[in-house]
């Protein structure tokens, strides 16, 4: 268990930061060494996105599809009030993982292997809106994965650049003055 002051720490950032990433993903915030590994290997893999230079917005709204599939699935229903990060830091399968809740889907999400036969792009033949009707587990998986997919792609052009950056720090680093 970790506090706030330890979480900052070891992420390299201030307090007052991981605050803000707390309001703003709406987590739980907690009294002293309260906070799990899962907890910290959330707020460690939004800081490492950000470096990366993924929006905030990307992963707010990253964020908002992974639970709301969570909650269609009812892993909801566990009691823990930190039930969406409680599957954070296992590194089994990470295909099979959501990227920000490392929730293990039990397939691999990028394949879609699972359901091959569907036609994601579709409109729902119901006489009313998914909000009305429900959300489908399928549409918000699909919703997911094309942002997941855009994520990835401009953490993979980033990524050049900050092997480049780290080669040029370590010079300044081991550079005597």
């Amino acid at each position: 268990m970790h506090t706030l002051g330890e979480m900052a720490k070891s992420l390299n950032r201030p307090a007052v930061q991981l605050h803000g990433l707390q309001t703003r993903f709406e987590l739980p915030a907690f009294e002293g060494a309260a906070y799990s590994g899962a907890y910290l290997a959330f707020l460690r893999a939004v800081v490492f996105m950000r470096t990366l230079n993924v929006s905030e917005e990307s992963l707010l709204n990253l964020w908002k599809f992974e639970k709301k599939l969570l909650q269609l699935l009812h892993v909801d229903s566990i009691g823990s009030p930190t039930w969406f990060l409680d599957a954070c830091g296992p590194t089994t399968h990470p295909r099979y993982r959501l990227l920000l809740t490392n929730f293990n889907m039990g397939f691999d999400l990028l394949s879609r292997a699972v359901q091959l036969g569907l036609n994601f792009a579709v409109a729902s033949p119901e006489l009313f809106a998914g909000n009305e009707m429900g959300e489908d587990a399928l549409r918000v998986l699909d919703q997911y994965l094309k942002l997941y997919t855009r994520i990835q792609a401009d953490v993979a052009a980033e990524v050049a650049l900050v092997r480049g950056a780290v080669r040029w720090g370590q010079k300044m680093v081991t550079t005597p003055s």
